[in-house]
């Protein structure tokens, strides 16, 4: 089906998943090809044009009936475990391995928290190329969005879509996952500005847009007292809340390079060898390794070609360092855990390969001090939900250096879930619910405590 453009955004068609059985719990309610055929004859465009009243006035568009039973259960959960709104639906925003995990997280704490998997409805968005694909996080969902093909910014990269798409369907949060739009701060905002205040489930805009870049983070943390290599901002720092969450451009620009003859400076300043970084980089683009000025002539254009209009810096390129990150998992009430740490080390061209844990390579204490480290600065910035720092911890100086803060749940959280036995999705749902951390039993259960307990950690 061609996408019909209406006011710039693309039509897109809901419809409950094909062979899907009617998500009714006992068989009772709106039959599969009655919802169907509701459904299909309203598109995105007719929805949008809606009155308030209409969309009010009859079932939630979109989402299929849920069981009532089913509905008093989760406020019941959530009400006991301090939380301050449940959450019946999510729009996940993602396709591939990443919403598939998701829902298959969701769906194992459902059925062990409410003895249905189907507490929660799990709303997917579906390319065409996903649907001649047959991709499992279709199949999995409750039901789909039909949205348009091509690059991500034709679907789960555009937030205006996401968040149209989550009005229309009537969900409670959206789940970003990552990559495509889960570090673009604009998604929290405006989910937030949405008439229900649609949850995110991941942290603020502000925290985001400070921690989510490579440059602002690393001077953020400085001002944190979290320790970093010498780099082209050292001694570039400012207290999140005296930004107010934004690190001032002019503080911002002092800690970067311009142009190829301020490389040479600041090179020549740190110490060679060096690592030249695109501040919105990743993945291996745009990084390179110089040792002499000879270098940094060659090799400036390469990095800022790689990632166009990123900032760019210069970081002391570290001797012989394992590279090491802490999962963190923060609420909406201040409360930061650290659920242990991996090991990433075994990279090619800068991307990971093997992911272990929990790491061995630093000594027990160093490992506490690093996840101190890592929650003192999640702490500074009251960030909320799942978070991944980075660090290298260089073996002859046994010592650990600030690399970055990934602002969302990580592509490798397996790892960590099987030495913690923290579902960690399920986690990000319960934050979102408004759970604090130490009323949710798998952390408990963590720090060894009983698994129905109410008190503080």
């Amino acid at each position: 089906m061609a996408p019909v453009m209406t006011s710039g955004v693309p039509d897109v068609t809901v419809r409950i998943s094909a062979g899907e059985p009617s998500r009714t719990g006992n068989g009772g309610g709106t039959e599969i090809g009655q919802v169907s055929e509701i459904l299909r004859a309203r598109s995105f465009a007719k929805l949008r044009n809606m009155s308030a009243n209409e969309l009010d006035g009859g079932p939630r568009q979109g989402v299929p009936r849920r069981v009532a039973s089913l509905n008093s259960q989760v406020d019941a959960f959530v009400n006991e475990q301090g939380g301050d709104r449940p959450i019946h639906s999510v729009l996940v925003a993602n396709n591939g391995i990443g919403a598939v995990k998701f829902m298959r997280s969701v769906r194992s704490w459902a059925y062990k928290a409410f003895g249905s998997e189907r507490a929660v409805t799990l709303v997917a968005m579906a390319t065409p190329e996903d649907m001649r694909m047959d991709a499992e996080h279709i199949r999995l969902a409750d039901q789909f969005v039909e949205v348009p093909g091509g690059g991500s910014a034709n679907n789960y990269g555009n937030v205006r879509l996401i968040v149209q798409v989550a009005q229309r369907a009537g969900v409670d949060a959206v789940w970003p996952g990552w990559g495509h739009a889960s570090e673009n701060p604009e998604l929290p905002t405006s989910l937030a500005a949405t008439p229900d205040g649609i949850r995110f489930l991941g942290p603020h805009a502000a925290a985001m847009a400070a921690l989510g870049d490579k440059v602002g983070s690393t001077i953020i943390a400085q001002a944190a007292g979290v320790p970093t290599l010498p780099w082209s901002g050292s001694g570039v720092a400012i207290d999140y809340a005296t930004c107010n969450g934004v690190v001032p451009p002019d503080v911002y620009k002092r800690a970067c390079i311009h142009d190829v003859e301020e490389a040479v400076e600041s090179c020549a300043a740190i110490g060679y060898p060096i690592m030249l970084k695109a501040s919105w980089g990743g993945g291996g683009k745009g990084i390179r390794k110089v040792m002499n000025e000879s270098d940094v002539r060659h090799m400036f254009s390469q990095v800022q070609g790689e990632v166009p209009g990123s900032p760019v810096f210069a970081m002391a390129l570290a001797p012989p360092s394992r590279h090491l990150e802490v999962q963190l998992i923060c609420d909406m009430h201040g409360n930061v855990a650290s659920v242990h740490s991996r090991d990433c080390s075994v990279q090619r061209r800068h991307q990971k390969i093997v992911e272990e844990g929990p790491v061995s390579a630093a000594p027990q204490a160093t490992l506490r001090a690093m996840e101190a480290c890592a929650r003192a600065l999640a702490r500074a910035v009251g960030y909320v939900g799942a978070a991944t720092v980075e660090f290298l911890y260089v073996l002859a100086e046994r010592k650990f250096y600030f690399l970055e803060l990934n602002p969302r749940l990580q592509v490798e959280h397996p790892v960590t879930e099987m030495i913690s036995g923290v579902n960690l999705p399920a986690t990000q749902t319960l934050i979102g619910m408004g759970v604090p951390l130490y009323r949710i039993p798998d952390v408990r259960r963590l720090f060894g405590q009983p698994a129905d307990g109410t008190s503080a950690i």
